[in-house]
């Protein structure tokens, strides 16, 4: 059978929406006292999530500020932006993805399903390790409600809330044991960390590749929807930066 081929919706036009810059939205916002600032440039704290905001229209300015808040060599994860990097810095990381929100989701809580705290965050760590669903550090769960499931006592399944723009919150770090694939755990996960964003009056949504087009399936299966394609990016800030590197001149 020949992959299915995924129509993309083009990217809202007119007023700027909380989801077109989710992470900039997010520490701003709700996440605000998770926030490291430098001008108009943000990041979340190192232990709890890698992603930095640039604001909607960076300028040399704010790359300057980038390159002051993280420091000579660092690798910098932009989440969202497309634009062009300033010279000298090295793009180590790209990503076309897809941006979906909830379209009439069958959100209902989970029988099996447990909060996730604190004292699981090293088998959290552990489950991640093993699956990779994306960036998961150790205060990542303290960004919103992450539910688990346990088999014989062991952490098996799990999914929780990551970026929490005005109104919105987005579904993440989903994840299954390879041993226990194919019972339906995410699917059951995902909808239960909805049913709680939708009870605080919130909307769900989430990320993928866009070339993963077997989870794009599955979650318009659920009731989500495709809003925009995104990308995923990381740029390396040069070790020895000259003034118009440092600045973002091109």
């Amino acid at each position: 059978m020949s992959a299915r081929r995924v129509t993309i919706p083009r990217p809202p036009t007119g007023a700027t929406h909380p989801l077109d810059n989710p992470a900039l939205a997010s520490l701003t916002g709700p996440h605000a006292h998770f926030a490291e600032r430098r001008g108009r440039v943000l990041r979340y704290r190192v232990d709890v999530s890698p992603w930095l905001a640039l604001p909607d229209d960076p300028t040399d300015d704010d790359w300057a500020d980038v390159a002051a808040l993280v420091g000579p060599g660092a690798e910098v994860p932009l989440a969202g932006y497309v634009g062009p990097t300033p010279e000298g810095w090295e793009v180590t990381f790209s990503l076309d993805g897809v941006q979906l929100v909830d379209d009439g989701l069958a959100a209902a809580p989970d029988a099996e399903a447990v909060r996730l705290g604190p004292a699981d965050v090293p088998e959290m760590l552990d489950l991640v390790e093993r699956t990779r669903p994306g960036p998961f550090l150790p205060r990542t769960v303290e960004l919103g409600t992450y539910l688990g499931i346990r088999r014989g006592g062991a952490l098996i399944a799990m999914a929780g809330e990551r970026l929490h723009p005005p109104g919105w919150t987005e579904i993440s770090a989903v994840c299954t044991d390879p041993d226990f694939r194919g019972e339906g755990l995410a699917s059951r996960l995902i909808l239960a960390v909805a049913h709680g964003i939708r009870e605080r009056g919130e909307t769900p949504f989430l990320h993928t590749a866009g070339s993963n087009t077997n989870a794009i399936r599955l979650y318009e299966s659920l009731g989500f929807k495709l809003r925009r394609s995104t990308r995923f990016m990381a740029a390396r800030v040069p070790e020895h930066l000259t003034d118009g590197q440092a600045a973002g001149v091109r």
